[in-house]
């Protein structure tokens, strides 16, 4: 037994002598997990596509500038669907499984919203590029979620800036689509009715659809006999490429407006010719930052970003400089230094508010001549 004690504490003592000479581990050695939660299936797959490429893009260009506090960050991808079940899996699985302390998503507010509620919940950063349901950084009792942010501007604004483009376009008399279990699509129709009445408008029919309707005829015949000046459907580019065709053939000949889910390279753009939209960028804006941007995401990508990846980059280098300015890699201390943040966005210069909603501009995008084209930009 003595013998057997001597050689082990010789071994006990050695392995400390071989530690203490060891040379210690480098600063900023490992890398920082990020995840990115889009809908890469699903009904809007363009949507998740374009918000990774964005937000992937943001990333490897930290990364080639040395990344985050002397770490490289890594990307966990993950499909969350634009559905509520499919993203509370993959939230729970990159925060559990994969230990990311950041989430960029989701993209769709009926899946942001359920993720956020485990991501306050478990201290995690979550910031949205494009979810723009007020409730997603708001908790039931109208404060603020701490860990919850988003890059986008929120449905009453863009309610507010389509009412206020519409009466401005001296339209007098609207209709309004929407469906009934859709977050997203609610708040916005919601918002654009009440400023469109307040701003001395009226709404002359409100019908509901749901998210797998495909024959929209009998709500389209109501639309017609209406003879409203705007037919405003703010849904999915998927819907609209529906309601819009099945209007043509039905000969409305309401103006159709809606909000930033038009925004898609697979809109059907004969059908929703005349109609405009609200969204979070041009690529026709002149600013330096706005060009360089687009330059290098076609050299990337081979196509002009949509406001998808636009927003899809901006949120992850808010959420990288957070990290950078936090000084740690600790959600707890990031959390505060986006709240404080003040970043020169493509999407805009941001700050934000106190329900960390971006302070910035919106503009307005008409489908005419078979393209998207820029129209006006409407500040808060």
């Amino acid at each position: 037994m003595k013998r057997v004690f001597s050689v082990f504490s010789f071994l006990v003592i050695a392995s400390m002598m071989l530690a203490a000479c060891a040379p210690a581990a480098p600063a900023g050695a490992g890398t920082i997990k990020v995840a990115i939660l889009a809908p890469l299936s699903g009904p809007v797959p363009t949507f998740g596509v374009s918000t990774r490429d964005g937000a992937l893009m943001a990333i490897e260009e930290w990364n080639a500038k040395g990344g985050v506090l002397g770490q490289q960050i890594e990307a966990i991808v993950a499909d969350s669907q634009c559905t509520a079940d499919p993203a509370v899996n993959a939230a729970n699985k990159v925060i559990d499984q994969d230990k990311v302390h950041y989430i960029i998503g989701e993209v769709c507010s009926s899946a942001s919203i359920p993720v956020s509620e485990i991501a306050e919940q478990k201290g995690v950063v979550q910031i949205s590029p494009t979810s723009t349901n007020p409730t997603v950084t708001l908790n039931p009792d109208g404060s603020t979620k701490k860990y919850i942010f988003r890059a986008c501007f929120i449905d009453p604004f863009q309610g507010l800036v389509m009412a206020k483009f519409a009466l401005g376009q001296g339209k007098k008399t609207a209709f309004i689509m929407f469906d009934k279990g859709n977050d997203y699509v609610l708040g916005l129709a919601e918002a654009f009715e009440a400023a469109f009445t307040a701003g001395g408008g009226s709404i002359v029919g409100k019908e509901a659809y749901t998210g797998q309707d495909t024959d929209f005829s009998s709500i389209l015949t109501k639309v017609a006999d209406s003879k409203a000046d705007v037919l405003f459907i703010p849904d999915y580019y998927n819907i609209i490429n529906l309601v819009a065709t099945q209007a043509k053939e039905r000969g409305v000949t309401s103006t159709l407006m809606g909000g930033d889910g038009w925004d898609s390279s697979d809109l059907d753009l004969a059908a929703a010719e005349g109609g405009f939209f609200s969204n979070h960028y041009s690529a026709e804006d002149t600013r330096t930052i706005v060009q360089d941007f687009v330059s290098r995401y076609e050299a990337k990508y081979g196509s002009k970003p949509d406001a998808l990846a636009t927003l899809g980059y901006d949120a992850a280098n808010l959420l990288l400089a957070a990290i950078e300015k936090a000084g740690k890699d600790d959600p707890a201390l990031v959390k505060d230094a986006l709240a404080s943040l003040s970043y020169d966005a493509v999407s805009g210069t941001i700050t934000f508010d106190a329900q960390h909603n971006p302070i910035k501009s919106a503009a307005i995008m008409q489908v005419k001549d078979g393209k998207v084209t820029f129209a006006e930009s409407i500040a808060p």
